[in-house]
């Protein structure tokens, strides 16, 4: 149980924080970790100082009674002095995992073979760990968050720093997340022969569209904040698409931010052209409803024998082959489906009308 803080911005800018006495607990559904609010204390510039003061001096009073000894402000019932503490769990785990997945290494070389001297390495750790701990902007990174986790190389980075360290991600990003992909695959033995495919939205709290392109060290910027039909019900507000093809397991293979007036249909060509850059030999592409077309199940058909391509929707399933003298066959099966659908092995081609089972 702890004091959470929230914050919430008004139109005219202003910030109002709240206040409230919380715990977390696993949902019995949902399987993940939320905050539970068991008293809620208002706003903080209308909150009652004395409420607080009286709740911590009766916690005091019953440790110390259960101690023993007598009560010692600032001091632990031993006589050592308490000067800060810090928030460790998450930062433990997600600078194991940053280590076991390569993803510091693939950081450092590219620095190295920059030559550069700026931390962007700490300042990328210390947002990722933000990112997964207390999601927020590097404002807040910097001003609140990197006070309240135990993270001594990102101590003394300047807001300017964490800034500058996105600059290394524009332009070597891609590499980056490549290098990282193929050391998952070897951590976790993972199967890549068949990519599921989707794409959402997230809007931006403004008025104003990107207008124009922006060049910066020869790469080729399109404006992103575009206005076009959000999965959010947000259609008056420019956003982006993102976009992200997984393994059968989940893990990520690869990831793409698209402006936000893409329809998901078109999509799929870049996101087929990025794959095929990878190697990932044969795989079965997986997309819901949104990605099909007839450009789309042409162009999946490229290249592949057997079956390359699957379009599913609640009670349809459309299958992609390849006819042994050229052109496209096209099955259309109807459910309802027992899902999940569990695709069969394919180190053979498929023949036509064969069947998932």
């Amino acid at each position: 149980m702890y004091l959470r803080t929230t914050r919430r911005r008004n139109k005219d800018g202003s910030e109002v924080r709240y206040f409230a006495l919380a715990e977390n607990s696993r949902h019995p559904e949902k399987g993940h970790v939320e905050a539970r609010v068991v008293h809620s204390f208002g706003r903080a510039d209308k909150l009652d100082r004395a409420v607080l003061k009286r709740l911590v001096a009766s916690i005091r009073r019953v440790l110390v009674e259960e101690s023993g000894g007598p009560a010692v402000e600032g001091r632990s019932a031993d006589g050592i002095e308490i000067e800060a503490v810090f928030e460790l769990g998450v930062v433990h785990v997600v600078k194991a995992l940053w280590e076991q997945l390569g993803i510091g290494a693939a950081i450092t070389s590219r620095i190295a073979t920059q030559k550069l001297k700026a931390p962007h390495l700490a300042a990328l750790l210390a947002m990722v760990v933000q990112r997964l701990a207390r999601p927020g902007s590097k404002l807040a990174c910097h001003e609140d968050f990197l006070e309240r986790v135990w993270l001594p190389e990102a101590k003394d980075l300047a807001l300017g720093q964490l800034y500058r360290a996105l600059d290394l991600l524009a332009e070597h990003g891609d590499a980056i997340e490549r290098e990282v992909f193929w050391n998952s695959v070897d951590l976790f033995k993972l199967d890549v022969d068949l990519v599921f495919y989707d794409a959402t939205t997230a809007w931006f709290e403004t008025d104003e569209e990107d207008v124009a392109r922006h060049e910066w060290r020869g790469l080729q910027f399109e404006p992103l904040r575009k206005r076009g039909h959000s999965k959010e019900g947000r259609d008056n507000d420019p956003q982006i698409v993102i976009a992200l093809a997984v393994t059968r397991e989940g893990v990520p293979v690869r990831s793409w931010i698209f402006p936000g007036n893409t329809p998901d249909v078109t999509t799929v060509q870049k996101v087929k052209d990025d794959l095929r850059e990878m190697r990932l030999g044969r795989t079965l592409f997986v997309g819901d409803a949104g990605m099909y077309s007839k450009a789309n199940l042409e162009e999946l058909a490229k290249g592949a024998g057997g079956l390359s391509g699957i379009s599913c929707t609640g009670d349809e399933l459309i299958m992609i082959f390849r006819r042994p003298g050229g052109g496209l066959r096209r099955e259309w099966r109807t459910g309802p489906w027992p899902w999940p659908i569990r695709v069969a092995a394919f180190s053979t081609p498929f023949r036509p009308g064969a069947s998932l089972r």
